[in-house]
């Protein structure tokens, strides 16, 4: 699901800006003269602001508008619709005294905004989850019966794509490999390949998918893994990987750096930097 702003907090922090100035601010506009703008209509219909004053308060309203606009927008996917209106209203009278909304009415209320968008964001992403669970079982259930797939006790999928020849990492051991993961329907979330740059790490520090898998794997090899959900990220999922979903992972076995090895080469590096 997409990243659901809040434009509640926005609201709060602008509000909260100008009700410390509102006072001084009507005392001004009772003894002052209007203001004249300097900006002027350009030959295409454009503004043109002449004045660095001007300039940087119209980039600051459009900045503001755009940001609220773009956020209310995402915000309706929720089926949360306000009105624009009546939001430039309430900005107008936050420079004036003539709030319709005492300071505490409009707390509450922004209040009571935030709890219904997170209850929202809440229903729709476990909604989401729920139905990437089921189709993540309906791929596992199929994937399963393809030739050349096999399925081990935990319920990883995997395949032989080139079988290799030699050790087979232990868990405790750090590999190097080059990879490309991918959702189920195809969307690609990260890539060694593409960085140009083959990953290192402990084979026990990453998901248990990964940890089962690349046991399995002979060094020089390359497999294709399926992973379920309850193997990777779980319901949370991580970043750009939602919540119960299925990975599927090409994998090429690189290198093996055992972990006696690996032991000894840090404290080789602890040695040489305290002699240092």
């Amino acid at each position: 699901m997409k990243k659901l702003l809040q434009v509640s907090l926005l609201a709060t922090a602008v509000m909260a800006g100008l009700s410390g100035c509102n006072d001084e601010q009507a005392a001004e506009k009772a003894s002052a003269p209007a203001a004249e703008t300097s900006a002027a209509p350009s030959a295409d219909g454009a503004a043109e602001f002449n004045s660095f004053e001007d300039k940087s308060a119209y980039a600051i309203g459009l900045s503001m508008g755009r940001y609220i606009g773009s956020t209310l927008e995402k915000q309706q996917e929720l089926g949360v619709s306000l009105s624009n209106e009546v939001i430039l209203q309430g900005v107008k009278d936050g420079f004036t005294t003539d709030g319709k909304m005492t300071d505490e009415e409009v707390q509450q209320a922004l209040m009571a905004y935030d709890t219904h968008i997170n209850e929202l964001i809440e229903a729709k992403t476990k909604e989401e989850a729920a139905a990437t669970l089921k189709e993540g079982e309906d791929f596992l259930k199929e994937n399963a019966q393809r030739e050349g797939v096999q399925v081990t006790e935990s319920g990883l999928q995997y395949e032989v794509l080139s079988a290799g020849e030699g050790d087979k990492p232990a868990a405790e051991d750090v590999v190097t490999v080059h990879y490309t993961g991918t959702l189920v329907d195809g969307t690609q979330f990260d890539s060694s390949v593409e960085r140009g740059e083959p990953a290192s790490f402990p084979l026990n520090q990453v998901i248990p998918g990964w940890t089962e898998g690349v046991q399995l794997m002979p060094m020089g090899a390359k497999y294709k893994f399926y992973i379920p959900s309850s193997l990777a990220y779980g319901e949370t999922g991580a970043g750009s990987i939602p919540g119960n979903a299925v990975l599927i992972f090409e994998v090429e076995l690189l290198d093996i750096e055992k972990a006696a090895d690996a032991e000894e080469a840090v404290a080789a590096a602890v040695e040489e930097d305290a002699q240092q």
